[in-house]
């Protein structure tokens, strides 16, 4: 009966994760998929680039948005392990999304989330990782290599250490890196571009 739980729980997260804010978003503001523009990236940040910082933070707070009901769900059906179940779902639905040809985001928006369902000091840790490195560097992706490197991290300083909370954060974060290894391989060549998110003036 708990496996069945946790299935669902896992089920129930992946799907939820495949909703790609990031291509709904760009349909419905452009008729375009997004990931056919910019860096070819279903996030926030591509979104940004195309369409403005409004379009960019509404994106970044759907796919949150999804996470959190996610991992609320998994909570409701499994209890913790289930939460933590339908967290990797979620971020693994994102990254593959199955109504988007399993071609979506890097996963910043949903590992924000993962950390606030989580703790909400492993959230304030992560964020504040990202904001200082982004500050130094002006590069987002360095910003999101830092952040999944110092997930497990902020785990152990929020407090666990739990074997579960401690595998989830040390999957959640591989992925990510995983998710951004062609930005790894150009942020050690020094070729990855700043972000420079679209200015729409008015007329």
């Amino acid at each position: 009966m708990e496996f069945l739980k946790l299935l669902l729980s896992g089920v129930l997260g992946y799907l939820l994760g495949s909703l790609s804010a990031a291509v709904i978003v760009s349909y419905a503001v452009s008729r375009k998929d997004v990931r056919n523009y910019g860096s070819g990236n279903a996030g926030a940040t591509n979104m940004a680039r195309l369409f403005g910082m409004g379009v960019g933070v509404a994106t970044f707070l759907l796919d949150g948005l999804k996470t959190v009901a996610s991992m609320a769900l998994g909570r409701l059906i499994g209890g913790y392990y289930g939460l933590l179940t339908a967290g990797i779902a979620c971020l693994l639905g994102h990254c593959f999304p199955l109504y988007f040809g399993f071609k979506g985001g890097k996963g910043v928006s949903v590992g924000a989330a993962l950390g606030l369902m989580i703790h909400w000091k492993v959230f304030v840790i992560i964020v504040a990782v990202f904001f200082v490195t982004y500050f130094i560097t002006k590069r987002v992706s360095a910003g999101s290599v830092m952040c999944a490197l110092a997930f497990t991290p902020a785990e152990l300083i929020a407090g666990f250490r739990d074997g579960p909370t401690i595998a989830f954060g040390i999957t959640a974060g591989i992925l990510v890196l995983i998710m951004h290894r062609e930005n790894i391989k150009r942020l050690l060549n020094g070729t990855e571009k700043r972000f420079k998110p679209l200015i729409r003036r008015k007329k």
